[in-house]
């Protein structure tokens, strides 16, 4: 079982903005980010899920079950219902995502559950914000 906490952090909105993803898998943790341009607070969530679920695909393409933990309803509705009014595009890249693993649980966390992700991201948005590079 893998654990899939993701965050955006956006100065703006739209504004520059960054994600962040925290996995917790086999007694590890492991945390990325990224500083990723500029885009509205609900598209930076849909890409941070997006650079979340790449990062597994990556490191741990035979896991047969993620939880998906996300401090934004709209997202976590629109994967939910498999719909999104606004963000269909951002949302059928990310389910194209989640469809290589086989179960893929969804949950919605309030924002202090998800500080680590949240973290990573505020990191990285600094960083892109001073000019600096981030890294995984």
């Amino acid at each position: 079982m893998i654990k899939l906490y993701t965050d955006a952090a956006t100065k703006g909105n739209p504004g520059p903005t960054s994600l962040g993803a925290l996995i917790l898998a086999d007694q590890q943790q492991i945390q990325v980010k990224k500083f990723a341009g500029r885009y509205s607070n609900h598209q930076g969530e849909f890409l941070a899920a997006q650079f979340g679920f790449q990062t597994l695909i990556e490191r741990y393409p035979d896991a047969d079950v993620v939880f998906f933990l996300t401090d934004s309803r709209l997202l976590a509705d629109a994967v939910g219902k498999n719909y999104s009014k606004h963000y269909q595009n951002e949302l059928a890249t990310l389910l194209a995502l989640i469809n290589q693993f086989p179960t893929v649980i969804t949950q919605w966390v309030p924002e202090k559950a998800n500080h680590g992700a949240h973290h990573l991201a505020n990191q990285a948005l600094q960083q892109g914000l001073s000019g600096e590079k981030t890294h995984q």
